[in-house]
C-alpha cells in the first residue's frame, strides 16, 4: 500500500502569520473543527518561527570576505558548474547558481555562516535552516532553537482548548535521506533517529545517490511513532501543504514579477497559505 493510501490529509488554510502572530490560538482556531482524537497535526516550522519573530533582515548586513567568496566563486562556479549537475539539479536551477547576485547572496552567506557555521553556508541554499522564501523583502527565517518544547506547548494548548488528545510534528521542507533503515539530513536538529551532519556534503550525498527523500520532522510531541512513521507523515503533509509563494526566492520573485528582494507583506498576503495540515490514518476496510 502506498504511503498516501495509508493517511487522509487536510492542508488547512490560515492568514499569513507575521511577526507577532498568536500562533498557538492560530492553530486552535483554525483546526477546532476539523481534527480528532488520535489525528497527526504537522506545522510548518517556518510559520512558527515567522510568527515568533525569529528571523533575520538581511539588508541590514555586512558581509565578510569569506561570505564574499561564497557567493561569488562558490556559488557561481562550484554549484553552477560542478555540485548542480552532479546533483541532478533542474537546468534552470543552475542556470540561476551560475548567475547568483553577488550583493545580496553575500549578505545571505554570512546570515549562513553566524548562524550555521562553515559546513552549512556551503549548501546552496536553506543553510543550515535559514531561508528566504516566502518572506518579504531582505528577511530570512531562523531555525527554532527548542522545537521540541514548542511542539509540547502546541500539544497540550490543543488537549486543553479542544479536548483533542493528538500528536503534533514540526515540519521542516529541508529533505532527509534514506538509505534502508538509515537517515540522514543535512539540516541541523532533527529528531531522534535521523543523523545531521556533515553539512552540505549530506545533501550532495543524498542527491547523487538518488536516495529517497522526504521532508524532515524536527520535533514530535504527544505520540511515540517511529522514524519511519514519522517522516511518512511530514512528507505526505509536506505534499498537501505546497509552497505558497513558491520553492525558493528566485520562484517567489518570478510569481510575483518583481527582484529578489523586492516582495512585499502586502503581496504574500494575497498568497494561499497552509501552514497547518491534519493527517489521518485511514481505517483499514474490513473483509467481508
Amino acid at each position: 500500500m502506498s504511503v498516501k493510501a495509508r493517511y487522509k490529509t487536510l492542508a488547512v488554510t490560515t492568514d499569513y502569520w507575521r511577526p507577532g502572530e498568536d500562533y498557538l490560538q492560530n492553530i486552535i482556531d483554525s483546526i477546532k473543527a476539523k481534527v480528532k482524537d488520535n489525528d497527526f497535526v504537522t506545522v510548518s516550522e517556518k510559520a512558527i518561527s515567522m510568527a515568533l519573530g525569529n528571523i533575520v533582515d538581511e539588508s541590514s548586513v555586512r558581509p565578510s570576505w569569506l561570505a564574499r567568496l561564497l557567493a561569488r566563486y562558490w556559488m557561481r562556479y562550484i554549484w553552477g558548474c560542478v555540485l548542480g549537475p552532479l546533483c541532478h539539479l533542474k537546468k534552470k536551477t543552475i542556470r540561476r547558481f551560475r548567475a547568483y547576485p553577488l550583493e545580496e547572496g553575500s549578505a545571505h552567506k554570512q546570515v549562513a555562516l553566524k548562524q550555521a557555521g562553515f559546513l552549512q553556508a556551503l549548501m546552496h541554499g536553506s543553510e543550515g535552516g535559514v531561508d528566504g522564501s516566502n518572506l518579504p523583502y531582505s528577511y530570512v527565517s531562523l531555525p527554532l532553537g527548542d522545537a521540541q518544547k514548542i511542539a509540547q506547548k502546541i500539544q497540550e494548548r490543543v488537549e486543553e482548548g479542544l479536548g483533542k488528545k493528538v500528536a503534533i510534528l514540526i515540519v521542516d521542507t529541508d529533505k532527509t535521506y534514506s538509505l534502508g533503515g538509515f537517515h540522514f539530513t543535512p539540516r541541523p536538529k532533527p529528531i531522534n533517529g535521523i543523523r545531521s551532519r556533515g553539512g552540505f556534503m549530506a545533501y550532495v550525498c543524498g542527491r547523487f545517490l538518488k536516495l529517497r527523500r522526504r521532508a524532515t520532522p524536527i520535533a514530535i510531541a504527544g505520540s511515540e511513532i517511529g522514524v519511519e512513521e514519522a517522516l511518512e507523515i511530514s512528507d505526505v503533509s509536506n505534499r498537501a501543504r505546497g509552497f505558497g509563494a513558491g520553492r525558493n526566492v528566485w520562484d517567489m520573485a518570478e510569481w510575483f514579477g518583481v527582484s529578489l528582494t523586492s516582495v512585499t507583506w502586502d503581496m504574500l498576503d494575497r498568497v494561499e497559505h497552509k501552514p497547518i495540515v491534519i493527517v489521518r490514518r485511514r481505517e483499514p476496510k474490513q473483509v467481508k
